[in-house]
């Protein structure tokens, strides 16, 4: 008997991909398996039930994720969630573990085999799985779009009997995969482009895409880039070095683009309030990091804030959702090929190889328990750790309740509900790893 596929609808309000495209669905019924999609699953991203139905997959509903073997998800698994899957479920999804140690103790709790998409190795055969570069490649595109909506002019040179309209000046900080798109981006529709980054090694891909580059070159710059190509975190003598070579070409920019994100941290600040009141009425700040704190001083998750000087902070989440219909395409086409690598081609069965380099990487709980080596010992101390009852915020599926809850002596006021969005993965991680295929081919996750 073949195994069952369910692709739930995503619950998080600001979530609009869903796990699997109809072109993914035919191959895992191709593979063998029963396909089940939670019927408006893929609404949002403009894949109607219909189109799912026609290639295979049965529309059925969130209950059916009891009888599945895998689920194939955007973001992480709710508490409530995972009371509906069966033990020994293989879960892929971006799993924003860090600072996340309840949720991830939970998923060991619940007996689901847990894996965390946005740590693919950056190896050749795992580059068409790569969650981080396909989303933030799109977020780095839809930055600039959003970019110049808020700009209110035009960005090209436009040379006109009536008069000459400037090119707009955008500055991209940050040169990873989101980073060389909104480059490219940026420089499709005529804007003068600057761009910065810590590492050495992106200062020829900048100017490959026609953009001038902007660094302090000393000798730790010059080592700012681990092995695996992510962006080191510099010193705070070196931050300080940069902040005063970018705050005068801050100050004569219509539009900049931030998109630094370090693995497990909090997005460093690389423009302060000052930087922010120097510039011209109506420039624009368009922070892809602000999931993580943000790098621009002032951004607010999910405003747009316009400060006394007349200068616009874009704080968008989940900006790859912004462009949903392409963004699940490609997040689907990731999770199918990472997918397929577990199927026995013989039994047509899951079959993990738990010594397979990926799964490696990837595996977050197995059998019960937290099996990456990142996160075990924080994972036992979240699950060993009396969970605290606060009156009028804890639910049964909240991360800090445990059920105990409703044992807790009943208080004269009403409870009330503070509903909580888990933090978006494609923007939220730690950036990308592999360029665009038109790009150059180095590039580093140290971006949004």
């Amino acid at each position: 008997m073949g195994q069952t596929i369910f692709i739930p609808r995503e619950l998080e309000a600001i979530e609009s991909r869903v796990g699997a495209s109809p072109d993914t669905v035919k191959r895992l019924v191709g593979l063998g398996f029963a396909v089940v999609v939670e019927t408006g699953a893929g609404t949002l991203s403009r894949i109607p039930d219909a189109d799912f139905a026609a290639v295979g997959a049965v529309i059925g509903k969130a209950s059916d994720a009891a009888k599945a073997d895998v689920v194939l998800k955007v973001r992480r698994p709710s508490e409530a969630e995972l009371k509906g899957y069966k033990p020994g479920a293989a879960v892929l999804a971006t799993m924003d573990p860090y600072g996340n140690d309840a949720a991830v103790a939970a998923m060991a709790k619940a007996g689901v085999t847990a894996f965390a998409m946005e740590f693919m190795p950056r190896i050749t055969r795992a580059q068409v799985m790569d969650v981080l570069s396909s989303q933030a490649n799109l977020a780095g595109y839809q930055a600039v779009i959003d970019g110049a909506s808020e700009y209110d002019r035009a960005l090209p040179m436009m040379m006109t009997a009536a008069g000459t309209v400037p090119a707009a000046k955008v500055f991209i900080m940050g040169v990873g995969v989101a980073g060389l798109q909104a480059i490219a981006t940026a420089r499709r529709m005529g804007a003068i482009v600057t761009a910065t980054d810590v590492r050495p090694a992106v200062k020829e891909q900048v100017a490959s895409l026609g953009a001038k580059f902007l660094a302090v070159e000393d000798e730790e710059f010059k080592a700012a880039e681990t092995a695996g190509g992510y962006a080191k975190e510099m010193s705070k003598e070196y931050q300080a070095k940069q902040a005063a070579l970018t705050a005068e070409h801050i100050a004569k920019q219509d539009i900049v683009i931030t998109t630094a994100l370090i693995p497990g941290r909090p997005a460093p600040k690389l423009v302060s309030a000052q930087m922010v009141a120097s510039m011209k009425p109506g420039s624009v700040l368009v922070d892809l990091a602000v999931e993580r704190g943000g790098n621009v001083e002032g951004a607010q998750p999910g405003k747009v804030v316009t400060t006394t000087n007349g200068v616009k902070i874009v704080g968008h989440l989940n900006v790859p959702g912004r462009v949903a219909a392409s963004a699940s395409l490609l997040y689907a086409k990731n999770l199918f090929a990472f997918l397929e690598t577990m199927v026995d081609k013989t039994s047509k069965q899951i079959a993990i190889n738990r010594d397979d380099e990926l799964v490696k990487a990837t595996m977050l709980t197995d059998g019960g328990k937290v099996v990456h080596p990142n996160f075990v010992n924080a994972a036992a101390a979240a699950a060993d750790k009396p969970k605290p009852i606060v009156a009028g915020q804890n639910r049964g599926d909240d991360p800090a309740s445990d059920g105990t809850a409703k044992a807790a002596p009943k208080k004269a006021t009403p409870k009330t509900v503070a509903a909580k969005a888990d933090k978006p993965a494609a923007a939220n991680k730690p950036a990308a790893a592999k360029k665009p295929a038109a790009q150059p081919k180095k590039s580093s996750q140290g971006d949004a």
